[in-house]
């Protein structure tokens, strides 16, 4: 029960931190493109939304910062003696992500926000920047331990611990890459659907008449061609990792399908009702997809359950190395069905707006305010799949999840969970009411204050 709890407890703080992480890293990158373009066009419109979403900006930043530093203290307060097995190898990247990345976010933050009537406008403008790329590398870093644990490279087990001896060959994990690549593109979308459904929502509620109207018409076609272009290269990236998951996790794959015996040209189950244990009611299946997301071959041979367990055993000793099949195979589809329909509310908006009809469709209003959910569903669903279809294993081949709980009691872990869970609802409503208040917030050019000189001044 003791173990049952704190993967529960970890995944609840984890997932809820994840929420915000990818809005972050989005609108960051969108925020300094949106200050690139005033800069360079000297448009106030553009300014004008800059600061618009940068607002909302800081809001995930700061809910970001917050849980991140309790899923920080969540490895020493449930997981210890996983912990002491990683600890030499994940204090080289967090390390990095900490003194660099995190303390790069940290110091331009403070100059974007109170330098802007300080700042020259290309000193300014760089200092955003220079925010977007330090949450591109923590997320880096962070993804280079948590590749480590799905494919472990550049180490050797010393008296019961993993031991660092290659830190280039952790840096340069394919497993690392593909996360990477997926897990930013995705951030991207995430910020994108989100400044889509607030620009749509402000092109109805302002009305035509309103100044601010074409702005966010320009702010609604930057977003949406963004997130098209970034959750269709998502999908790729995505293809890609399928590859590596069925050389280093295959029985990750085999599960993701509920696939129970080796086979050649596999299909892809895009419904299943009734049981997923090898005997199912009903299925709709598209022929030799899996066998295509596997090896990119039309008859490529994928392997089932039942063989993967009976190699685990033969290697790893008796025990059951089957994950949660239905939460696995359930997740897998949530996470490409929400990227699907992104790419078809997109696609969708950008239809509109070459019509010239954005301002009239209320059903497209309703949806692209719904669809700020579906990079939020499609991140969630996919860390949960990448993490459970994992299981047992906490380290992938070196140490199982049951082998790395804290010596704690249940009733210690059920209370701190019930804590985490009511602090983080009340977190949640703040932060919600907070995004709502900036998305209400009138589109005007603040009024600048006269700069003040960045040194005392002598006065006669």
């Amino acid at each position: 029960m003791t173990l049952l709890l704190a993967r529960w407890q970890f995944a609840i703080v984890t997932v809820f931190h994840f929420f915000f992480v990818p809005v972050t890293i989005g609108l960051a990158f969108l925020v300094a493109v949106m200050q690139s373009l005033a800069y360079r066009r000297h448009d106030e419109e553009w300014d004008r939304l800059s600061r618009f979403f940068g607002r909302m900006f800081l809001v995930n930043m700061a809910v970001g910062v917050v849980t991140g530093i309790v899923l920080e203290f969540e490895f020493g307060l449930n997981w210890s003696s996983y912990s002491v097995f990683v600890g030499n190898i994940f204090g080289a990247p967090l390390a990095i992500e900490g003194l660099l990345a995190f303390f790069l976010e940290s110091t331009f933050i403070g100059l974007w926000i109170f330098g802007r009537d300080r700042l020259s406008p290309r000193l300014h403008l760089a200092t955003i920047w220079l925010v977007s790329i330090g949450t591109i590398l923590s997320a880096l870093f962070i993804l280079a331990a948590n590749a480590w644990m799905q494919h472990p490279v550049g180490y050797k087990v010393v008296d019961g611990q993993a031991v660092l001896t290659n830190f280039w060959a952790v840096l340069a994990n394919s497993t690392l890459w593909g996360s990477f690549t997926h897990t930013i593109l995705a951030a991207f979308a995430t910020g994108g659907a989100l400044m889509l459904g607030v620009s749509v929502w402000r092109v109805h509620r302002d009305g035509a008449e309103a100044s601010s109207r074409p702005a966010f018409v320009r702010a609604a076609r930057l977003a949406a061609a963004f997130t098209l272009a970034t959750v269709t290269l998502t999908a790729a990236t995505g293809d890609i990792q399928g590859r590596l998951m069925e050389s280093q996790q295959p029985m990750k794959m085999a599960a993701a399908e509920a696939l129970y015996n080796t086979k050649d040209g596999a299909s892809f189950s895009l419904l299943t009702i009734g049981d997923l244990s090898g005997k199912p009611g009903f299925q709709i299946r598209v022929p030799h997809v899996l066998s295509m997301i596997a090896d990119l071959s039309w008859n490529g041979q994928v392997k089932g359950i039942n063989q993967l367990q009976a190699s685990e055993m033969a290697t790893y000793g008796p025990g059951s190395y089957v994950p949660v099949i239905w939460l696995t195979y359930w997740s897998f589809r949530a996470m490409i069905g929400a990227g699907v329909l992104l790419m078809g509310l997109t696609a969708w908006g950008l239809w509109l707006l070459r019509k010239g009809r954005l301002g009239e469709s209320v059903w497209y209003r309703r949806a692209a305010l719904a669809g700020i959910a579906l990079p939020l569903i499609s991140n969630s669903t996919g860390w949960i799949f990448t993490e459970v279809g994992r299981q047992p294993w906490i380290v992938y081949g070196l140490m199982t999840t049951a082998k790395g709980v804290s010596a704690v009691t249940t009733a210690d872990v059920a209370l701190t969970t019930v804590v985490f869970i009511l602090l983080y609802t009340v977190l949640g409503i703040i932060a919600g009411l907070l995004m709502a208040r900036a998305a209400r917030r009138d589109l005007v050019v603040e009024e600048s204050t006269p700069p003040r000189p960045l040194v005392p001044t002598l006065v006669y």
